[in-house]
Formats: C-alpha cells, structure tokens, sequence
C-alpha cells in the first residue's frame, strides 16, 4: 500500500524514492510484523486463554512428559502470525502484484483450514479435528486454484515448467501436470510444517531460516541483472515476495517471542499449515520447488518419519521409531525437549545452506 501511495509521490519529494527499493520495503515487513506481533501478542494469548479454559488437547499416547509440562497452554496462536504477516506485506508490498495476491490467498486459506481444525479439536476435547480427507480436498481446492493463478501470471516460457537446482538451463516440461505439481508442492509443504510442529519453538525457526531463504532466492529470481549472473530462471515480478518472505520472518521471530520454552501459547494448525502453505506458494513461483525440499529438509525429514513407521507397522507389525514424527522418538528416547529442538534448528541451517549452494553450484 506504501508503494502504491507514495511511489508517484517520489518525484515531487525524493526521499520517498526509498520505496522503490525492495531491500528497504522488506526491511520494513519485518519490523512492522515483529512489532506486531509484540503489540498484538499479550491481548490475543489473554483471550485464547479466556476462551480456552483447558487449552489444546494433548494426546494420551505422546510423551508423558507433555500431559505435565503442556496441559493448559492455549493453542491457535497461529492467528498472530497470520495479522502480522498479512498486515504487514499488505502495508509494504506492491499491492498491483500478482503474485502477492497469490501467496495471501494460500496463506490466509490454508489458515482458515487450520483455524476451523483447532476450533473442532478444542470443542470436542480431543486432538482429533477436521477430518483427514476432508481437510487434505479443502487444501488442494486452495492449493489448485493458487496453482492455475500462478501459471497464468508467469512468463509463457516458464509457466508450465520444472526448474532443476544445480543446472544451468535444464527445464521439464510438466505441461497441464504443473498445476497438479504445484498443488502438491503447497499440500505437502503445508502438511510437513504441521507434523514438524510438536514441541516449543521446533516448527517456527525452521519457517523463519526458510523463510529468509526464500526473501533472498525471490529476490535474485526477480532481479533480471542477478538472474542472468546466477544463471538461474528470471520471474519478472516475483521479487516481490521477498517483501512477504520478510513479512513472515518478523511475525515468526515476534510468535517466537511467545512461543519459546516453555510456551505460553501453541501455533495450532492455524500457524503450521499457514506458514507451510506460503512457503509452498513463494517457492513454486519463484521456480524453486526443489530447493524448498533441501531447505526446507527437517520437514521433509519429518514427514518421511511419519510415512516410514505407518508403512512399517501395516506391512510388518513392527515400528521403526519408537514414536513418529521423529522428534516424539528422540523424546522417548531421554533427550530433553531443548537439546532435540536446537539440535533439529542446527540441522535447518545446515540444509538451507546446502539449499542457497543451488544458486551458485551450476
């Protein structure tokens, strides 16, 4: 919106010439949403509280740990995240932008699937919301109209196209499949933030590390001058999300603030599938849908943790994990909540580097 009002302004005052600049705008995002977050936060965990009298379910047969250290902690502070991030990339991104619209609508809809699963969870008195099939249709009628939108707005020689990290010009035709592979990559994103989110403080330093990733990759791939230097496929317009990715780190860091051991207040799924989603959303437009695999790694990590002990379990009896997703395993285990989280945010900082090493290695 300070783009949009103050840009035709530049010429009659020149120091508003500074909102051109994408650096300066997502500078802006994020201390707008940390800010907040901050202001925001201490009302919206009062009323969560107020209006949770028990807090969020915790299941029987997770750690025993959990039904004496969680019991009573209020959960969908997802919704702190979601006012600060939207306010603030609606406050400091160019609102003709296209693809601003695209990763609000993910993001804001996939909160809402997330919202009306913890509301369900919370009223029933069980961590058993939203039905499975019901919410994962709800997520790919979002994620395949995100999808379609993306593929009518991107440049016609990339629409439908697979970009490969670590070569130069190698792309894969999906054709009418791009759609579909797009709506897989927001769903399992999503999805995958979701069953990281287990314990304080695990699922949201993950989202910020990918998250400033992604602001750095959106920039680049939105830079035409980097674009070529890199050798890596030019989205005119996609810089623009480093404007939301900013947006999601500074409403990251101020749910953070809230979040760390021990927590006052939960994301719920209205923070795990939201933030999920939008990094989906940014890394299918900016053509880095791989990528978002090895940066985003510990949810991948996850998720295959999850599908290893099912698969297991139905075809031999047997677990692999002792618990799944594996950070429950590492608890039953005897590691200690703190030394499993910050090991797991280690190995997140290794794989995005590993991840931005595609910008370069080609």
């Amino acid at each position: 919106m300070l783009y949009n009002l103050l840009v035709p302004l530049s010429e009659q005052f020149q120091v508003l010439n500074l909102f051109r600049y994408l650096t300066f705008r997502t500078g802006g995002a994020v201390i707008t949403a940390l800010v907040l977050a901050f202001l925001l936060g201490p009302a919206l965990i009062a009323w969560l509280r107020k209006k949770q009298r028990y807090g969020q379910p915790i299941r029987e047969d997770g750690p025993e740990s959990h039904l004496q250290t969680k019991q009573g902690t209020p959960t969908m502070g997802g919704m702190l995240i979601l006012f600060a991030l939207s306010i603030s990339t609606l406050l400091w991104a160019d609102l003709g932008n296209p693809y601003v619209w695209i990763v609000l609508f993910v993001t804001v809809s996939y909160g809402a699937i997330g919202f009306y699963d913890d509301f369900l969870k919370l009223t029933r008195r069980s961590h058993h919301g939203l039905s499975g099939k019901l919410k994962l249709l709800a997520q790919i009628l979002v994620g395949l109209i995100a999808s379609l939108a993306v593929v009518h707005f991107s440049p016609p020689e990339l629409a439908n196209q697979l970009a490969l990290p670590f070569f130069k010009d190698l792309l894969l035709n999906l054709g009418l499949f791009f759609a579909v592979f797009g709506t897989f990559v927001m769903v399992g994103a999503s999805n995958a933030v979701n069953l990281t989110d287990g314990l304080d403080g695990l699922a949201i330093v993950p989202v910020m590390i990918a998250a400033s990733c992604f602001a750095f990759i959106a920039y680049l791939v939105g830079n035409v001058v980097y674009a070529n230097y890199l050798q890596i496929h030019y989205v005119q317009g996609a810089g623009e999300l480093a404007v939301f990715c900013g947006a999601l780190v500074g409403a990251g860091l101020g749910f953070l603030w809230y979040n760390a051991p021990p927590a006052m207040v939960f994301m719920g799924d209205t923070g795990s599938l939201s933030c999920g989603g939008a990094l989906g959303g940014v890394a299918v437009i900016t053509k880095h849908e791989i990528v978002l695999a090895i940066i985003g790694g510990l949810f991948v990590l996850e998720t295959v943790s999850v599908i290893v002990q099912v698969l297991s379990y139905k075809l031999t009896g047997k677990r692999v994990f002792r618990m799944a997703p594996l950070h429950h395993h590492y608890e039953k285990k005897g590691w200690k909540e703190p030394t499993i989280v910050i090991r797991f945010w280690i190995i997140a900082v290794v794989l995005a580097l590993i991840g931005l090493s595609s910008l370069k290695l080609r």
